[in-house]
Formats: structure tokens, C-alpha cells, sequence
């Protein structure tokens, strides 16, 4: 299968740059997986679609403000770092710029209301560096990066970020720090929307999975079978797991709120013999069309990038002429798309 399947032309203005007004405004494009019918409606219209026996899975983890802004020692020049994934208590797999110039010993700071040091141990493929970073006060890494860090808006918001942000590019769901990116399906959920959702006895349970820079990184292959994910590490508590196994034997609908809870559900499926086990690990599992779904049987999710491997998981569960084309009537019905945009819901 080609990866040019799955480009489709989008006009600029549609990328959402900004959230909605407010949490629950979305529009909302229903796609039916029987029939590919459409209907165009918004997300406070989720209950109605959904029936109550209908289990809601979301994914809770939290993003942290691993954008950093600073300069390089002695020089000056300036440094920008994206923390990736933390390795040990001080060691981190980070996004360097300008990478050229950071090469191993390099090293540099972080100052505001905390300051951070850092220094190159390591460089990598693509700008990555492995690098230790310490504070000189009595304060720890983490603190420090909350007081300093920048919300690691994707690369396609073309505004730098404000501190409003730190509220609306975070889920209500938002526990477990460990995200350089939003799980965005769950942005759409308001206080209203999941009171709603409780009165028509619509459950919703927690997963984590902590989404790294590997979801914003471009399929770099023309067969989409050649194209690798990056390792993405998942928590599942002991009552979630048998809350969705419960459902899974009553042959109750599991709906997965974004590509992530997809995925991470997915994993554990496919090496417990269809069952969720509760536990923790790491994910690496890329779902293309072909892919047959244990688990999931509705899912909700944003609209994602032409050639993208999110693109590719939605089009695996439903289908990729009928999303391909749901993406066409969105576009033409100038939904809003990406991170801050409208959602999509399949079943």
C-alpha cells in the first residue's frame, strides 16, 4: 500500500490555530462504518449517538511543558529543546536546535524563574541529542521545567504559545505527566458534555499512554508497510482493564477516544489473546489498513495530518475510501482540522 493513499490537499485557513470558544463546541462529522453515510452535527451530540451500554475509554496522561528556550555556554547563541523522553532521574533523549552547533561537551542554559542547566552526552539521527540536565537550586528537574517550560504546541500552530494554553492543550482527564503532545479527541470533552454522558448511564474508564514527539514525525517511505513507530509507553490500572474486558464479553461496544487510547488497547490485546491485562510497558504497534480490530468498535478522534500514520489507524477501523472521503466533506464543509480542531466519531 502507498502512502500517497493517503494525501488529500488541505487549505491553510482550516488548520486550527486557535481552540474553540469553549470545551464542547466542536462540530462534530459522524461516519457510519456499515454505510459510509455522513451526517454533520457537534460534539454535544455524542450522547445521542452512543448507546448506554456503551463503554468510553480515554487516555489521562498529561502533557508537560517540554518546550525549553536558552542560550548556549559561553556563547550565547541561542537554544532550543524539546525534552523527548526521560531516560534517567537527569538523563533525557531531547530535540536539539541549532543541532550543527551542539555536539558532544556542548553545553547550555535555561533561565526564568528557575534556572536549568543542561549538556550534551550524546548526538543522534535527526537533531536528537541525549542530554543531563541539573538545576543548581533545591528545586528538582521537574519543577523547573513546569516554572520555565513552553506548551509544546505542534509544529502547524503557527503562533507561539500562551500561558492559556497550559489549560486548553490539556484533556480534563490529565493525571499522569508524560506527554509532549495532547491527546486531542479527549480536548472535546467539557464537564456538561460528561455529566450528560453519565446521566444516559454512559461509563467512561482510564488508560494512560504518554504520547511522544513520534506523533508528529512524517512517514519518510513510499510503501506504508516499511514505515516504523516509535515506542510509546502505556498504563493500564486493574479496574479499567476489567471494566473493558466486562464489556468486551457482553458484547458491549468499546469506544476509544482517540488514536492513542486505540493503539494502546490494541497492543494489549494482541498479546493477551484479545483480553486487556492490566500492567505496564511500551507500544510500538503501527495500525494500517488490514489491521483487525480486538477491541475497539467505535472510535473518536480529530482530523489528522495527509500522509500521517493517525490518518492511516483511522482509516484502518473505517475504512480508507469512506475516510477519505469523510475528510472530503469536511474540507467542504470547512470543519476545522488538527490538534485544535473539529472531531469525527465512526461506528
Amino acid at each position: 500500500m502507498h502512502v500517497r493513499e493517503f494525501d488529500f490537499d488541505l487549505p491553510p485557513e482550516l488548520i486550527a490555530q486557535e481552540p474553540a470558544a469553549e470545551r464542547g463546541a466542536a462540530r462534530l462529522l459522524y461516519l457510519r462504518r456499515d454505510t459510509g453515510a455522513i451526517t454533520h452535527t457537534s460534539i454535544l451530540a455524542l450522547p445521542d449517538l452512543l448507546r448506554a451500554s456503551d463503554l468510553i475509554v480515554v487516555n489521562n496522561t498529561r502533557v508537560f511543558p517540554a518546550r525549553l528556550l536558552g542560550r548556549r555556554v559561553p556563547s550565547g547563541g541561542a537554544v532550543e529543546c524539546l525534552l523527548i523522553e526521560r531516560l534517567a532521574d537527569d538523563v533525557w533523549e531531547a530535540l536539539m536546535h541549532p543541532g550543527q552547533k551542539l555536539r558532544r561537551g556542548a553545553t547550555f542554559v535555561f533561565e526564568g524563574a528557575r534556572t536549568l542547566h543542561g549538556e550534551v552526552l550524546e548526538r543522534r539521527f535527526y537533531g536528537r541529542r541525549l542530554i543531563r540536565l541539573w538545576t543548581d537550586e533545591r528545586t528538582s528537574i521537574d519543577e523547573a521545567v513546569d516554572a520555565i517550560g513552553h506548551v509544546p504546541l505542534p509544529p502547524y500552530i503557527k503562533r507561539e504559545d500562551r500561558a492559556e494554553d497550559r489549560d486548553r492543550y490539556q484533556t480534563l482527564f490529565a493525571r499522569e505527566r508524560g506527554s509532549v503532545a495532547a491527546p486531542t479527541a479527549g480536548l472535546h470533552f467539557s464537564r456538561r458534555l460528561m455529566a450528560e454522558l453519565g446521566r444516559r448511564g454512559i461509563r467512561i474508564v482510564e488508560i494512560t499512554l504518554h504520547i511522544g514527539y513520534g506523533t508528529f514525525q512524517p512517514v519518510r517511505v513510499d510503501r506504508v508497510e516499511d514505515h516504523r513507530l516509535e515506542p510509546e509507553r502505556y498504563d493500564i490500572g486493574e479496574t479499567a482493564a476489567s471494566e473493558i474486558d466486562r464489556a468486551l464479553d457482553a458484547r458491549r461496544r468499546v469506544v476509544a477516544v482517540g488514536t492513542t487510547t486505540t493503539r494502546a488497547l490494541e497492543a494489549v490485546a494482541r498479546a493477551h489473546e484479545g483480553r486487556i491485562v492490566a500492567g505496564a510497558g511500551a507500544t510500538d504497534l503501527f495500525i494500517f489498513p488490514g489491521f483487525q480490530f480486538r477491541v475497539v468498535q467505535g472510535l473518536l478522534t480529530n482530523f489528522h495530518l495527509p500522509r500521517s500514520s493517525l490518518l492511516m489507524l483511522v482509516s484502518a477501523f473505517g475504512g480508507r475510501e469512506r475516510v477519505m472521503a469523510a475528510y472530503g466533506a469536511a474540507i467542504a464543509e470547512r470543519y476545522r482540522f488538527y490538534s485544535y480542531g473539529d472531531a469525527m466519531l465512526i461506528l
